[in-house]
């Protein structure tokens, strides 16, 4: 490799490890404050049902703004850059986070949660600002580098928040998150170089024609919608135990609370751990060699949360907890990795975006579905249920393994 090349590959590093400390400290400043949001709004209403449905809606209120304005802003950042949405997306939350510190009606907190989902969705402008820097080959790595620094993020968020709120009051967790997101726009806007708008495919270039030209084109004969559809199944599952994880592991094997705790944090760990090395395991592999190694991973994650819903043993379901991280780790980046490739590099802003919407509908359907199901047959079948959607998700991914289809895949060269 010429020096040239491996300044420049140097110089690539070098924005994704920034990119993965900006991910990591503003979605950071936004998990401040989500363990606390029912602590705080029950201090906010006196009325038990305005407060039930409040504890929810802060939560589903930014999802739903992410799931319908994604696509949207992708498009905006395919036609004029993706930096510009980042920079739009974290001066968004530091707005909204001020919002949110200043008001106390609780109907003013939900429309502002909403809102934040809306105009301040950073993660899909993020990714598609990664493709256009990262080199084609190495994009399941960088989403597991993205998705990392969210989790750790998250990880970190709460326990900084519940330690300002034991010394000061609801208000700092929020004026301190706006500050860190603020903080972040600045270093983004100043530190991240402007990478040009890819054109989209014309008429002058007939080679380029043969490839998906518009939004229309990106669904016609390729694998976007059964891969968003597997993503949007797995993730379905690993969100079904979310409500009743600490009910479930409490009243089953009568722990304490800092076993629940560890159970809750092993199984991100696993996934911290794990994402790079499979990201490099998949990284050169075909489309349908990755989705025969992937069918793999979700029978092991069948056999995983089966055998965490029948045993009682708390060592065995902890070291479960353990190893369904670990495999969690090759699913999400490396699949966000074969959607990035089903569209040229003109439309990552809109196809991330529709894969960000995705996640989210599949979070929100995967927490009420795991609501209703652990009230109406009982806490003890939870993971049963997740066993089951892992194999409902392993059908498609069967079927796409044998589907001749070829991926699109133009690949965008680092930026100088």
């Amino acid at each position: 490799m010429s020096h040239a090349g491996i300044a420049q590959g140097s110089r690539v590093r070098i924005l994704i490890y920034l990119l993965f400390a900006i991910q990591l400290v503003s979605m950071g400043a936004m998990e401040m404050s989500g363990p606390f949001w029912p602590v705080h709004l029950r201090g906010l209403t006196g009325s038990d049902s305005v407060f039930s449905f409040a504890s929810i809606a802060v939560y589903v209120g930014p999802m739903l703004g992410i799931i319908l304005t994604s696509a949207f802003w992708g498009r905006i950042g395919d036609r004029y850059g993706h930096k510009m949405m980042m920079i739009r997306a974290l001066a968004g939350l530091s707005l909204t986070q001020l919002g949110l510190a200043l008001s106390t009606d609780i109907w003013m907190i939900l429309v502002l949660r909403f809102l934040q989902g809306a105009f301040a969705g950073y993660i899909a402008p993020a990714q598609a600002y990664g493709v256009s820097i990262e080199a084609p080959s190495r994009r399941a790595r960088l989403f597991a580098i993205l998705q990392i620094s969210t989790n750790v993020g998250s990880l970190l968020g709460a326990v900084v928040g519940g330690l300002i709120l034991d010394y000061a009051t609801f208000f700092w967790i929020n004026i301190i998150a706006s500050g860190l997101c603020a903080v972040c726009t600045v270093v983004a806007a100043i530190t991240l170089p402007d990478v040009p708008p890819v054109k989209k495919p014309s008429a002058a270039n007939p080679a380029a024609t043969t490839k998906a030209t518009g939004s229309s084109g990106i669904w016609q004969a390729s694998p976007l919608l059964s891969l968003l559809g597997i993503m949007g199944i797995l993730l379905l599952a690993r969100m079904l135990p979310q409500t009743s994880f600490s009910l479930y592991v409490s009243s089953i094997f009568e722990v304490s609370n800092s076993i629940v705790g560890l159970c809750y944090g092993l199984l991100a760990l696993g996934f911290i751990l794990s994402a790079a090395p499979w990201s490099r395991y998949f990284e050169h592999r075909s489309q349908q060699e990755t989705l025969h190694r992937t069918a793999y991973i979700v029978v092991g994650c069948i056999g995983l949360t089966a055998l965490a819903g029948i045993t009682r043993n708390p060592v065995i379901f902890v070291i479960a907890y353990f190893i369904w991280g670990v495999l969690l780790g090759a699913t999400t980046p490396v699949l966000m990795a074969l959607i990035s490739k089903t569209a040229d590099s003109s439309q990552q802003g809109y196809v991330l975006g529709i894969a960000q919407s995705t996640s989210q509908f599949a979070s929100i359907a995967g927490i009420s579905a795991g609501a209703l199901l652990s009230q109406h047959y009982g806490l003890q079948y939870t993971y049963l249920f997740v066993s089951v959607a892992y194999a409902i998700a392993l059908l498609p991914i069967i079927a796409m393994r044998y589907w001749p289809v070829v991926m699109l895949a133009n690949e965008v060269p680092p930026s100088d």
